[in-house]
Order: structure tokens, then C-alpha cells, then sequence
């Protein structure tokens, strides 16, 4: 089903919770965690659309402001929010949920955070609680782009049920890697994610 704006964009934008992580809106005090992470050349040079690596706190407080005023005009589900450790309250990334150009007609899921974050199951427990509150709004399919070479989220996304679609020009003038996720492959995801883990080498999300 391909999503429609309301005539009148709802300000609203939810708190999403999980087990550790609080998912809330941007706000202009965050601009020092912010640049912790968009800061980082390890983060900035798999973002889509590209951006450059934020070269400082003035920078960030200004990329901030756009994106809260973007958000603010968004009806729901889209948003962006930044993720917050429960137990501790810092800022360990950033995740989005936009309609995606040209058309504006497929939904992104996506999430960025600190490299001195990468491995702790973050990014399953953000694309978890932003899957369900963007089914629970009539879309049934959401979608990750990932940039090639970038295996680290293409593991993840896979992990968490997202199905390979095949690899388009069409978004943001990049060659992208396509991935859906619908809310049965997201069940599904969920209840493997409550099985016994099975030994690895290292978690990659």
C-alpha cells in the first residue's frame, strides 16, 4: 500500500521504547552526541543520501535544526529520531523512517550509530520498534537501501528478516542495495531473535 501524506501533517512524533533503547525526537541539546556519531568518518561515508562528515558543533546544531523541522511537518510514521540508552541516557545513533524520492512512495528504515557502539544489537532493537510502528499505520512494507561494500548492514538487515529485492539507481542517484521487510518477515525475526543465539564470531549490528 503506498503511503499518502494527511492534508494536515501531524507535529506528534512517538517515543518508541525496547528493551534498552528510547527512541525520541532530535533535540538541539543533543548536538555533542550528534557529532559523535555524524562526525565519524566510519558512519558518514555509508549514508544515503551522501553527506559529508559533520565537521563540527555549529555544523551539527544547524543539520539539527533542519531535521527537527522536517520532522515537525511529517505526518506519521515518518520521523527521526535519535537513540537513547535507557540505562544511562546517552545518545548512541540516529534512525529515520522516511519516504523515499522519487515517487515518495516507498517507506526507509535505517540507522546510524557510534563505531564504539557497533556490535551490541542496537540496530535489531531500533529496526524492531520502527518496523512495528510504521505496520501499525497501514504500510506493509518497509525498506532498507544500503550502500555495496557495506556488509556489516547488510548482515544486519538480513538478520532481521529483510528480504533482498535486487540493486536500483533509482534513490538518491546512488547505486543501492535493496531490502524489504513485511510484517510476517518481521514475526518471524522476532521469534528467531528469542531462540537460544547460536555461537558466532562477533555480532555485526
Amino acid at each position: 500500500m503506498a503511503w499518502s501524506p494527511d492534508p494536515e501533517p501531524s507535529t506528534a512524533r512517538p517515543t518508541l521504547e525496547t528493551e534498552r533503547l528510547v527512541l525520541r525526537g532530535w533535540q538541539m541539546d543533543d548536538a555533542p552526541a550528534a557529532l559523535s556519531i555524524y562526525g565519524q568518518a566510519a558512519v558518514a561515508r555509508w549514508l544515503s543520501p551522501a553527506m559529508d562528515l559533520v565537521p563540527d558543533l555549529a555544523a551539527m546544531r544547524l543539520l539539527l535544526q533542519h531535521w527537527i523541522a522536517e520532522a515537525d511537518r511529517m505526518p506519521p510514521p515518518a520521523g527521526r529520531w535519535a537513540i537513547q540508552r535507557r540505562e544511562d541516557g546517552l545518545v548512541v545513533g540516529g534512525a529515520i523512517l522516511l519516504p523515499l524520492p522519487p515517487g515518495n512512495e516507498d517507506f526507509e528504515i535505517g540507522w546510524q550509530l557510534r563505531p564504539d557502539h557497533w556490535g551490541q544489537g542496537y540496530a535489531s532493537e531500533t529496526t524492531h520498534a520502527l518496523a512495528r510502528w510504521a505496520f501499525s499505520h497501514d504500510i506493509d512494507e518497509i525498506f532498507a537501501v544500503v550502500r555495496p561494500g557495506n556488509t556489516r548492514a547488510a548482515a544486519t538487515v538480513r538478520r532481521n528478516g529483510m528480504q533482498w529485492v535486487g540493486e536500483t539507481g533509482k534513490y538518491f542517484g546512488l547505486t543501492l542495495q535493496v531490502f524489504r521487510l513485511r510484517p510476517a518477515d518481521l514475526d518471524q525475526a522476532v521469534r528467531g531473535s528469542l531462540l537460544p543465539e547460536r555461537p558466532r564470531e562477533a555480532e555485526i549490528d
